[in-house]
């Protein structure tokens, strides 16, 4: 497949808006890795005088030695490749000193591998923007896919770079809406299954081919041994964490439904006290999220936030072995089954986020979307607006209703809303319906209800 830059309107917005100020820059983009962040970089700096620096591992040395190289580039003075530093410091005054007034974007991808090496990088990096480039008109980027040290070494309150930057952007998934510019041909149906297994991941879309058919796609990009999406959770979860066997028992566990601290304890072992500290790093690091139903201060779930990860942890992972030895067709046949299931979970996934981005239509402003249940009830979204007590209710079925249908679901819909506790003597209720088809849709609008389907998202 061809490389794509799709979206990144407002990103890009943000980035050139801050260009165009007549001041030093100092700008921290962050976000989960495979999310676009480089090439957002790449695009922006593409028409403008700047270096961009990718960072490694390896060493302090081999970075300043690739800055050098960047630097010379940049200035068209190749001196800056044989000077003698040993300091980003040292190295940072002469690219000052040589660019004057000028102005340019340096980008620095990867931050963290420099943090990695060096926790006193940061600190660096202070003084060379305290001493040397605040009064210049350098547009500095500090870039990393590690969100718990961005968010921590970077942003946080005790990071030496406190209160420097000048702007911070968290680059996140693109919605469904982009995913037809990857795959053009593709009816809305199919859209939406690549949608629920990569999300909004430009990596992850890339990998896949838009001439094979959704489920060839699951076959030969990504159950087949030796294609990258094959065992990338497993390589990212390495890369990320010290201890990656246990953060991958828990997400398995978690793909298959285990989504209370203490089922989660009992089915792998690990004690509530220790496990509670796994959890939290997972949800800091914004691979899981914890989920309170309305009106519920504890008592919530965990879930994977990550549509790829949810995918891979749910039908490959269990399957490596037979996977490793090649049958394909075998664990395909076996996981089937259980897609429609997981298409369906993910539709109300997308339902929500669509809620929430406000591209959706509904007949009152609101300020929280979240899902509900109690005992055997369940509602798979309830919005509301306390200030002026409306609520709506939402279900959403992965099928295709007739008009019977859609109206027997609704009524169903009404009966499990009298079990929700919230403003009972005086809000205003309003109910909708999403599924992947729905016949008699404006009768049902006429009635009060709000209605859609794919059509509509």
């Amino acid at each position: 497949m061809i490389q794509l830059f799709v979206n990144r309107e407002r990103e890009l917005d943000f980035l050139n808006r801050k260009y165009s100020e007549n001041s030093s820059q100092m700008i921290v983009l962050y976000g989960k890795r495979r999310i676009g962040k480089t090439e957002l970089i790449k695009k922006f700096i593409e028409d403008k005088d700047g270096a961009y620096i990718l960072c490694t591992n390896d060493s302090t040395e081999e970075n300043i030695k690739e800055m050098k190289d960047k630097f010379a580039a940049l200035t068209e003075k190749e001196y800056f490749r044989d000077i003698d530093v040993s300091s980003f410091y040292s190295l940072y005054k002469y690219l000052s000193e040589e660019l004057g007034g000028r102005k340019a974007v340096i980008a620095i991808d990867e931050f963290p591998y420099l943090i990695e090496l060096n926790r006193g990088v940061v600190s660096v990096f202070q003084k060379i923007w305290d001493e040397l480039l605040v009064e210049s008109n350098i547009f500095l980027i500090l870039c990393g896919s590690s969100m718990g040290m961005m968010e921590n070494e970077v942003l946080g309150y005790k990071s030496p770079l406190y209160g420097r930057r000048t702007g911070e952007w968290n680059v996140s998934s693109m919605s469904f809406r982009h995913v037809k510019y990857f795959y053009p041909d593709y009816e809305k149906a199919d859209l939406f299954r690549v949608w629920a297994i990569c999300g909004g991941v430009p990596f992850y879309l890339q990998k896949l081919d838009g001439s094979l058919t959704v489920e060839e796609n699951i076959k030969e990009k990504i159950l087949k041994k030796g294609e990258i999406l094959y065992n990338e959770p497993g390589v990212l979860l390495r890369e990320e964490f010290r201890e990656p066997k246990i953060y991958t028992l828990i997400l398995k566990y978690l793909s298959l439904g285990y989504n209370k601290q203490g089922e989660l304890s009992s089915v792998t072992g690990i004690d509530r006290g220790n496990l509670s500290k796994y959890l939290s790093v997972l949800e800091n690091l914004h691979f899981i999220e914890y989920i309170l139903p309305l009106g519920r201060r504890k008592g919530g779930i965990y879930e994977i936030n990550d549509q790829f990860f949810r995918f891979w942890f749910r039908f490959v992972y269990p399957n490596l072995s037979d996977l490793e030895m090649s049958l394909v067709d075998e664990v395909y046949s076996r996981i089937s089954s259980g897609l429609n299931a997981y298409y369906g979970k993910q539709f109300e996934h997308l339902v929500i986020e669509q809620i929430k981005t406000k591209e959706i239509p509904l007949p009152f402003s609101f300020t929280d979307v979240r899902p509900w249940w109690h005992k055997e009830h369940e509602i798979d979204a309830i919005v509301t607006n306390p200030e002026n007590r409306e609520i709506l209710y939402v279900e959403c079925k992965w099928k295709s209703l007739d008009k019977t249908g859609a109206e027997r679901t609704l009524s169903g819909l009404e009966k499990k809303s009298c079990y929700v506790q919230w403003n009972n003597e005086s809000r205003k209720e309003y109910f909708a319906l999403f599924a992947k088809k729905i016949d008699g849709k404006e009768i049902l609008r006429e009635m009060g209800y709000s209605v859609f389907d794919l059509d509509d998202l």
